[in-house]
């Protein structure tokens, strides 16, 4: 019985319908997440993938606008499970916890949408809980970080021109920096998928 699972966090269609999504450092999170999954089925590896709703706002997270979908290139394999979530961590308001429990599941391989959000924090519970977690900060993406005193529907033209904005690159290091010896293992795509081919 495998011990690992990949868990894709929102790595979904709601994002790529925001404007700040232009300035994503990873637009091609879909093929970096997707040489992931090839690598942990080849290992015989549990996929599980999660999505983020937002029912009733009304937003790009809101299932009923038709965007809380997998982005397009990304699909299931039959029995892979699909689990939707209302909180930034992938275990609370879901019940990913018994599902690894259920497989025997001891270590957590995490990429996904936002890096320092959903992934991040997801990292942070599943090291509490006790598993052993591996970040791949390649396969995962996210957007620049304006300074929490700037309107939320600021533009992204504003938020680009504040000089208090967290550059992606920074905002991913920053979190390399927190989750790393702590919380988690830092992997490169290239290590993790180099594996499938040695085995």
């Amino acid at each position: 019985m495998t011990q690992t699972a990949l868990i894709v966090i929102d790595v979904q269609e709601s994002f790529r319908v925001r404007p700040n999504w232009q300035a994503v450092n990873h637009p091609d999170i879909a093929d970096r997440v997707n040489r992931l999954v090839t690598a942990s089925r080849a290992r015989g590896d549990l996929v599980v993938w999660v999505l983020h709703t937002e029912p009733g706002t009304g937003g790009a997270f809101d299932p009923v606008n038709g965007h809380v979908r997998l982005i397009e290139g990304l699909q299931p394999a039959d029995g892979e499970p699909v689990l939707t979530k209302t909180s930034h961590n992938a275990f609370t308001t879901t019940h990913l916890q018994q599902l690894l429990t259920q497989y025997g599941i001891r270590e957590v391989i995490i990429s996904g949408i936002r890096t320092e959000q959903c992934c991040e924090t997801t990292a942070r519970v599943g090291s509490d809980l006790g598993y052993d977690v591996v970040f791949v900060t390649e396969a995962t993406a996210t957007t620049p970080l304006p300074h929490w005193t700037l309107p939320a529907d600021a533009s992204l033209e504003e938020v680009l021109a504040d000089p208090r904005t967290l550059s992606p690159e920074v905002v991913t290091e920053r979190t390399e920096y927190a989750l790393a010896g702590r919380f988690a293992t830092i992997r490169t795509l290239d290590d993790l998928t180099g594996l499938a081919v040695a085995s």
